[in-house]
């Protein structure tokens, strides 16, 4: 009976459904403040941008860009900004980061806005691949890493939209709420 149970609890293990990805409780106010800054940008969009991006490593360096929000050093010296008053635009900073990435693709769907296409999806492939990219391309450009980063962020914003749901629900209301 023992190893019946070992075996079908080994079975259960490997085969349950992988968790739900989650914002960490240390980045979702920023998360969510830089997604106000325009109307097309959603908290579980930029969530799942930033789980592609660096899977919400402040460190990630990919050799091509930096930080949390991944920003090519010409980027970021083009966008970023000191968002915590501290004197310096860090981009491995993710206060300084994530705001700056919500300020570029609001930027970027203003870039995109008349290409045909999603523009959720064409202003991710801009940010991936390059507003040039896109623009000559008339849409996201055949590059497999930018058709394949959009195609994972259309993937977890989903996942993001269900668990965030639950995270804000379970945060306390703020006082006089």
């Amino acid at each position: 009976m023992l190893i019946v149970a070992a075996v079908l609890g080994v079975v259960w293990w490997l085969t349950r459904p992988p968790a739900l990805p989650t914002i960490p409780q240390q980045y979702l106010a920023t998360v969510e403040s830089a997604a106000k800054t325009c109307p097309e940008l959603s908290v579980p969009m930029l969530a799942a941008q930033l789980d592609t991006e660096s899977r919400w490593n402040p460190q990630a360096d990919s050799g091509q860009a930096q930080g949390i929000a991944q920003f090519h050093p010409s980027t970021w010296a083009e966008w970023g900004k000191d968002h915590t008053g501290d004197g310096k635009a860090d981009v491995w900073n993710p206060a300084d980061a994530i705001p700056t990435q919500g300020a570029y693709m609001c930027h970027l769907f203003r870039v995109v806005k008349d290409v045909p296409g999603d523009p959720t999806k064409l202003a991710l492939a801009a940010y991936n691949a390059g507003p040039g990219a896109v623009l000559k391309a008339r849409g996201i450009p055949r590059i497999p890493e930018t058709q394949n980063y959009v195609n994972r962020i259309e993937g977890l914003i989903p996942k993001y939209t269900q668990t965030y749901t639950k995270q804000i629900s379970a945060s306390p209301s703020p006082p006089g709420s």
